[in-house]
């Protein structure tokens, strides 16, 4: 780091120490300073405005209100209200709860691929599989991000929510078995992003208990950060002059009675608006702003305020596709622990003994039956070695494992478009998995790479032997993953399986990429007092599972700021 953010960081410290010998020991000033949306002024004024109370916005928030007043925004509720909710073992349920108020916002993509995006406080760290790992150097390089203030960033993160996983019985074997597979060599337990197998953090503690960005607002100082919740912005104001560049002054938000608030900057010219909304959320609310391809917004009658083509360009999804694995052993509940990361582009994880809706659970079970009738081995020789009868395999709770794979920086990108001008409704997504063929490939060597974890000797002990790898596939292209249409020889070919059973692993990004909408310093082109700070501004997906540095991203850029603002911009050296 440069002598310059030394001092800074020096300066801003000694204060804060101070402070947090108070507010991390009691929990009381965290929750005096989030309240309803319906509670706020009818106008307010504060030094930043961050728009999404997500993965990068929670400690984006914490530490700008460090040194200046913060108000953030969150269109959803608060993780807080059902403390036992997000933890380990309602992973699946959560992801799979459609209900009013629900944490996550189901949609299909134009692919026909089902996803979802977060809406609620702490964002997609409250609903993920848990696992911390932190980006490639290459990722960090290609941000022009500074090493020092990053590893800095990352250890204030990992205070609060990083641990490390218990590697028991079945995330053992496969952690194995994907050695023996040639996933080489061991790297142990580490943070860091390697080639070769290793064992990640995990955001659950010992307890099964999920700790989430939200938990990094214990940093904040209460005193000059207010958080609204069920706030919605509808858009993003603007003061224009002529020979001038727009500047954002405020936003426009609706709390959940449907009354509307004004939040607006103060005075002090460095003050800005921040979008943290994700990489649907802060590419729509530019559009529904005025910025954005002009075409479309005129079609929505959105008032232009800047013509930007590249708003919703370069939308990635990686590739996700898996194999269920019936065990004839009992496994333990456990979320992804460990890490594949191979050489030829492809990320191997898994789970196991996890839960599924009832309907889920049916759907398996049905399957299942239905390939134990085809297979040439009876189904009574397979009840002989243990296993139960079919709809008893899944209630709820699965004897066995899924094993996943994930393309690494898929070159197939997409776009998104507005649907409406509802900041609620989920606008139109495309992917386009698949389109690249070098995309497909790596999803080829992948699928091969996990059908060889699954065959070793190390994980013979949960799998039944007489269930092929042709079962397996077979198994997965019967189940309703996605509304693609299926080939005829889905399960014979692997190509075909890549193409027909495509799910998302919740981690695509881009919409507002660094170099087309925002510069080095997160700063929307042609734009004053305006950043985009989230996963809509990386060009990959960093490391085997983005939330760690999307946290880091969030901490090293609230101290970007604060150094800009209060000493001028930090130039790396």
């Amino acid at each position: 780091m440069g002598l310059g953010l030394l001092m800074f960081l020096a300066l801003l410290y000694v204060p804060l120490f101070y402070f947090h010998g108070f507010s991390l020991a009691e929990k009381a000033p965290y929750y005096s300073f989030v309240h309803e949306a319906a509670v706020a002024p009818e106008v307010s004024f504060f030094d930043y405005i961050i728009v999404g109370g997500g993965t990068a916005g929670c400690p984006l928030a914490a530490t700008l209100s460090e040194k200046a007043s913060v108000l953030m925004l969150e269109r959803g509720g608060s993780p807080y209200d059902s403390p036992g909710k997000p933890d380990k073992g309602n992973f699946f349920p959560n992801m799979l709860d459609t209900s009013p108020g629900s944490y996550s916002q189901e949609f299909t993509s134009e692919d026909g691929v089902y996803n979802a995006r977060a809406r609620l406080l702490g964002g997609g760290s409250v609903i993920n599989a848990g696992f911390y790992s932190h980006a490639e150097p290459d990722f960090l390089r290609q941000a022009g991000l500074n090493e020092g203030l990053v590893n800095y960033s990352y250890l204030w993160v990992e205070k609060k929510v990083a641990f490390r996983p218990s590697m028991l019985q079945w995330q053992s074997a496969m952690r194995d078995g994907m050695l023996e597979a040639g996933v080489l060599p061991n790297n142990g337990f580490t943070f860091d992003h390697i080639y070769g197998t290793k064992v990640g953090g995990t955001i659950f503690d010992g307890d099964g208990h999920r700790h989430t960005a939200a938990d990094l607002l214990e940093y904040a100082n209460p005193f000059k950060i207010k958080v609204y919740l069920h706030a919605t912005v509808e858009k993003i104001l603007f003061e224009t002059k002529v020979f001038s560049k727009p500047r954002a002054q405020g936003v426009v938000f609706e709390d959940e009675l449907g009354k509307k608030h004004w939040a607006l900057l103060t005075k002090d010219r460095k003050s800005e608006v921040i979008l943290s909304a994700g990489a649907l959320g802060s590419p729509q609310l530019l559009m529904l702003s005025g910025i954005g391809p002009s075409q479309q917004l005129k079609k929505f009658g959105i008032k232009v305020v800047m013509d930007q083509s590249m708003v919703g360009q370069s939308l990635v999804d990686n590739p996700l596709n898996v194999l269920l694995v019936p065990s004839p052993n009992p496994v333990e509940m456990s979320l992804v622990s460990f890490a594949a990361i191979t050489k030829f582009g492809s990320y191997i994880e898994g789970c196991s003994g996890i839960s599924f809706t009832p309907a889920w659970s049916r759907s398996v079970a049905k399957a299942l039956a239905s390939i134990l009738n085809k297979t040439e081995q009876s189904s009574t020789k397979l009840f002989q070695e243990g296993m139960p009868k079919p709809d008893s395999l899944l209630d709820t709770r699965i004897r066995g494992g899924i094993i996943f794979e994930k393309v690494k920086d898929p070159k197939s990108t997409g776009y998104l478009e507005l649907r409406s001008t509802d900041p609620q409704d989920t606008p139109k997504v495309t992917f386009n998995y698949f389109q690249a063929p070098e995309d497909l490939m790596k999803c080829v060597k992948g699928m091969r790479t996990v059908i060889d974890a699954i065959y070793s000797n190390s994980f013979s002990n949960f799998r039944y032997d007489i269930l092929p790898a042709q079962a397996l596939l077979d198994l997965i292209v019967r189940l309703p993953l996605n509304e693609r249409p299926r080939h005829l020889a889905s399960a014979l070919s692997l190509e075909k399986f890549c193409v027909d059973t495509v799910m998302t692993i919740w981690h695509y990004h881009g919409g507002c990429s660094q170099g087309k909408v925002v510069d080095h310093d997160y700063k929307v082109f042609g734009v004053d007092a305006l950043r985009v700070v989230d996963g809509s501004t990386f060009t990959s997906s960093p490391g085997t599972n983005p939330q760690a540095t999307v946290m880091m991203l969030g901490r090293y850029m609230g101290l970007k700021i604060l150094q800009e603002r209060y000493f001028g911009k930090y130039r790396k050296k």
